[in-house]
This record gives structure tokens, sequence and C-alpha cells, in this order.
């Protein structure tokens, strides 16, 4: 039975609603099979692919709702399984995708679907002592997928007869096989040799790392997959993103990569979350696995709630959101629009800094605007001590990239315990000689400047203090939030001040005044003050600096 042509039938005829990339991916692998070409290297064998989903069918019970029953997959699950092991290599018969991500909202069945896929690789998929992983960030996350497996074979008196419990794992004589889950800060991570590994939650996962690891731990298999199913989160500059973004380019056609399988139901356009007949693009199983009624409940109180409302957003629709009491949403901040200095080469600019004590970044900014154009150009650069670094890489403290931050040029790492206030005169100066970005005005926090001042007016800077506070910064930051979100900031896809932006909330006083704040104690924002100092000054001398630009 060829599940995935059934499937891909009934989306393009419209019998199943569905997301745009879901459907552009069935359609692409449809149209692949019927591909004889001698130089195409895969072909789709079905029966290899329904052997996952009769295994599944016929030997993992239900462990919920009528406990013991067999497990009846949906088409939707039975197409994706179909998919990710038909697909098969022409020279060496073994399987084409080795990864996959599976996008779908919470409660449609993806722990079931997950704990079935890893038994069948334990057990039926031809691999002797087969390392099959469930990994998260945190042991409890991690066990779900192995506890779900494990309620399973309960309720199975074939998978009971041939599979032994043990304390840590779960273990299959015949060919010496394990599945186990392990967390981030488990010791056993070097040196394994995973035949799957099963990421479950992949939004949750600070560290890239972690990702990187299990990856690598199946290079030496003849046919490793690697199954990241998850919902879309609140976490920004993690795992999830870089993982989604490359999901996307490849489920759009901006990439290749014949050995990634993206599968994402999610909502097309964030308008339609408040439209029924649109939910089940991300929600496949909705109306079988997923009750209609629960997810109207929840719609109906986002409503009316904004604090409910990415909670909604991000777990039933995988609309990429932040926290609840973020100033911006994700797609308010969010712009890949880019440019090269080469762009704004000689030009004028405005300039703002957030100085830092010890732990916090700190902060330069340059606004720029050219003749004729309505873009404001956003040029940044950080500064974070190397001890900082060093702290929190020794306590496996995940709090953001620096490291690669640093690697790609964003960001300076200051010897010593302290930002050295001269390599931002420094950063400030290079633009300036360098690439001729003549800064009119510099803002910054007169707290912390010091002899800062004094070193860049010696350097021919013009500076001006910023007062930190709501009377100051309640009418530029309006302002300067329509801007990005009208996405009229072009800050070349930088992802710290992305970062910052995402960690940004607004605090209010009086009738009508805010300013920014932390959304949490450890969330960074110095980016996003940074730019806010900036745009003060841009605000209070705009004709001014406009008149110099021409």
């Amino acid at each position: 039975m060829n599940y995935v042509v059934e499937y891909n039938n009934a989306i393009q005829s419209g019998n199943i609603t569905t997301s745009k990339r879901v459907k552009a991916v069935y359609a692409r692998l449809v149209a692949e099979m019927q591909n004889d070409a001698p130089e195409f290297p895969y072909y789709f064998d079905e029966e290899t692919g329904e052997r996952p989903i009769l295994f599944i069918e016929q030997f993992c019970k239900q462990s919920q709702g009528t406990i013991g029953a067999p497990l009846e997959l949906e088409l939707f699950q039975k197409a994706f399984i179909q998919l990710l092991f038909g697909w098969l290599e022409k020279d060496t018969k073994y399987r084409r995708f080795r990864e996959t991500m599976f996008l779908c909202g919470r409660k449609n069945g993806k722990s079931t679907l997950l704990s079935g896929i890893a038994l069948y690789m334990l057990i039926a998929d031809y691999e002797g002592a087969a390392e099959i992983y469930s990994v998260a960030t945190k042991k409890d996350q991690a066990k779900k997928v192995l506890t779900e497996a494990i309620n399973m074979i309960r309720q199975s008196p074939e998978l009971r007869a041939v599979i032994k419990k043990r304390r840590n794992d779960i273990y299959f004589p015949a060919t010496s096989s394990v599945f186990e889950a392990l967390a981030s800060d488990s010791n056993t991570l070097d040196g394994l040799n995973s035949h799957a590994v099963i990421i479950d939650e992949l939004h949750a996962i600070r560290d890239r790392n972690l990702y990187e690891v299990m990856k690598q731990s199946t290079s030496s298999r003849r046919q490793p997959l690697v199954v990241m199913i998850t919902t879309a989160g609140t976490l920004r500059e993690c795992i999830f993103d870089n993982m989604y973004e490359l999901a996307c380019d490849i489920a759009d056609g901006r990439k290749q990569d014949d050995t990634f399988l993206p599968i994402l139901y999610e909502l097309d356009s964030r308008d339609e979350w408040t439209n029924p007949q649109m939910w089940l693009k991300a929600n496949p199983g909705l109306g079988t696995i997923k009750q209609y009624k629960t997810l109207a409940n929840f719609v109906e109180r986002a409503k009316n709630s904004p604090a409910d409302l990415p909670g909604v957003l991000c777990k039933d629709f995988n609309i990429r959101e932040n926290e609840s009491n973020v100033w911006l949403s994700f797609d308010d901040i969010k712009n890949p629009a880019t440019f090269e200095l080469s762009d704004v080469y000689n030009t004028y600019a405005i300039g703002g800094c957030d100085l830092s004590a010890t732990t916090d970044l700190t902060a330069a900014t340059l606004i720029i605007r050219k003749p004729n154009d309505t873009t404001v150009y956003v040029l940044q650069q950080y500064f974070l001590p190397q001890t900082r670094i060093e702290y929190l890489e020794d306590k496996n403290t995940n709090e953001a990239p620096y490291r690669k931050w640093a690697d790609r040029g964003l960001l300076t790492i200051c010897t010593g315990n302290r930002v050295n206030y001269s390599d931002v005169t420094a950063w400030f100066t290079q633009m300036r000689d360098e690439f001729k970005i003549d800064a009119f005005k510099i803002g910054y926090d007169r707290a912390l400047a010091g002899y800062w001042t004094d070193e860049m007016k010696s350097n021919g800077f013009t500076m001006e203090q910023v007062a930190q506070g709501a009377f100051t910064w309640s009418q530029p930051m309006r302002e300067m939030g329509a801007a990005i979100a009208g996405k009229i900031v072009n800050y070349n896809n930088n992802p710290l001040l992305l970062w910052c932006l995402s960690n940004t909330a607004v605090k209010k006083s009086g009738l009508n005044n805010i300013q920014p704040d932390k959304i949490t104690d450890k969330r960074r924002i110095d980016g996003a003050v940074s730019l806010l100092n900036a745009w003060v000054i841009y605000v209070k001398y705009f004709d001014d600096y406009m008149y110099n630009v021409g």
C-alpha cells in the first residue's frame, strides 16, 4: 500500500488541509518516485517503507485510553513513516533519509509515534548491537519517549517476550541492542555509536552541542537516523531556530539536502489562528487524536488573554513566538534582510552604547540613513569579558552561543574580568576610519561611562548623555518598535540583536510611560538598550542629522 501517494492525492485535491510546506514536500517526493533517470541516486520501495508501519500496528499496543488495544496509525503518520523508511539509495540499498524534522502541534501523537519508531529500530531494522537514544536537556524530558515505549511493551505479549527491562534502558538480547534516555549533562555522551537518535521537543534544547554530539555519534552506522519531533518554542537563538530555518529552506527549495526530510505542520500565516478551517495545517491529528473542542477552548481563551496567546500560537499552531510579556512578537522583530559594509560606506550615522559593569554585555550601535532611502540600517558590535564566558562554560550554563558569535566577528571577547572600553572606542574608530561611517553624535548612559567619554572625545567623537528612564525612552521606544515591526530597520540579521529584542519586556509607569525591561533576570537586553540610546539621539536631532545625510 502506497500511503505516500494516497496522502499526497488527498492533499493536492484539497480533501486534506495542510501547510504549504507539507504540500510542497509531498508533491516533490511523489514526483521523484517517477524519476527513472539512471543518474538519480534513489528509489522508493513501498514494501520496505511499510515494514515499520506493520510492526507498529501489529506489536505496539496502546498504553493510554483503551489500554492494550492495537495501535492504529493515522494516514499522516503512515505517510511520514513510509517516506522515512521507504526511500533507499540505489547503490547501497540503505536509507536515503538520515535526518528528519517533524513539526506539529501538541497532542497530535508525537510521543506515541516516536516510541513506535524507536522500538522498530531496536528490534526489526536489521542492525546488530543497535544503540537507540532519546535525548533532551533534562533527563525527565528524555525519558518520556522511553517511558512510553516501556508502557507499550507491557501491553504487548510479543514485545514482552523478547525485550528485557533493565534499570536504565530496555534491551533486545537477540541483537544486543539497547534503548536508553540521555540528558545533556550525562557522563556517557562521548563514545556512543548511535543507530537512532530521538529528539523530542527540540525547541527546549538550548545547547547546540548536544545535537552535534549525538549526530556525530551516528557516523559509523550504515543507515542511522536522527528524528526530531517538536512544536515551536519561545527560546530564541537555540538549536530549534537553526534546524527549523534549515528545514524551511529545504522544503521551499532554496537548499538541497537529499538526506534531510522536513515535514512542517504549521499555519502559513499568523492571521490564520482564529480560523477553525486552518487549524488542521498545524494539527494533522485534529478530530481523531486531538479534540476540536479542546483546541477551540484554548483559542477562545487566547483571544481574551494576551498572556495565553504566545503559548497557543507556539504549541498549537507552530508560530514562533517570544515570552508572553515581551515587548515585540517574534514576527515583529524577525527580519532576514542583510547588507554589506560596502553598502553603507561613506555615510553619516547616529551612535549609541550600553556599557556593562562585569557580567552583562556591552553593546555599541550605529544607526545609518542614506539619501533617498527610507531604510534604517543598524550596525552593532558586542563585548564580553573572557572570564564570564569561561564561567558559563565551566558551569555548563547555556546562556547563549557566545563563542559562535565571536567566531562570526559579532562579539569581541575582552581579556580579563571586565569589558575593556578601549575596545569599544576602537570599533567606533574603525567604522569611521576604515569604512567612513561618520558618527554625527553618540548617545550613552553616564552611569558607567567614566573615562570612556573622554577617550571617545579625544578620538574626535561628539558624545551626548541619555538619561536612562521612562521619561526619556517612552516616545523613542514606541517609534523604534513601530519601525522594527514595519521592517524599516535592517539590522543585518544580527542574531545578538534578535536575541536581545526577544528578551525585552516593556515596563509601564504612570499613564503612558514605557521603558525596556528583561523578561527574566537571566536574559540580556543590552543590544536593545544600546539601539534605544541611539534612537533617542536619532529622534532628538532628526532634522539636523538628515540634513547631513543629504
